[in-house]
């Protein structure tokens, strides 16, 4: 039986949070409560797009390095993966207007 119950749990790289914003990604996992299994395959492009630039945000604020577009466009490219350009601006723009800290506090 313990065998079975692990084929049934999903693998943790393929599941996302959905709606990908940030103050409901910190939320959900400060709130300890469980994250929605969603595969990354049903998450538009612009809500992947999100989340990575919400990811590469946290990896960068976590690291107390500078949350720019270019820290994150190389983060995000180290990661195998990409996002329009203008993700990066925006995200990085929303963090230097509202704080990092004030988005996780959501």
């Amino acid at each position: 039986q313990a065998r079975a119950q692990r084929r049934r749990l999903p693998l943790r790289s393929t599941v996302w949070p959905a709606p990908p914003l940030v103050a409901r990604v910190v939320r959900r996992k400060t709130s300890r409560s469980r994250m929605a299994n969603v595969p990354t395959s049903a998450l538009s492009k612009e809500q992947q797009d999100e989340l990575l630039c919400t990811y590469a945000a946290l990896i960068l604020h976590d690291d107390g390095a500078e949350i720019s577009p270019q820290a994150m466009t190389n983060l995000i490219k180290a990661a195998g993966c990409s996002v329009e350009g203008y993700w990066p601006m925006l995200m990085a723009k929303m963090v230097g207007n509202v704080g990092m800290d004030s988005l996780i506090k959501m």
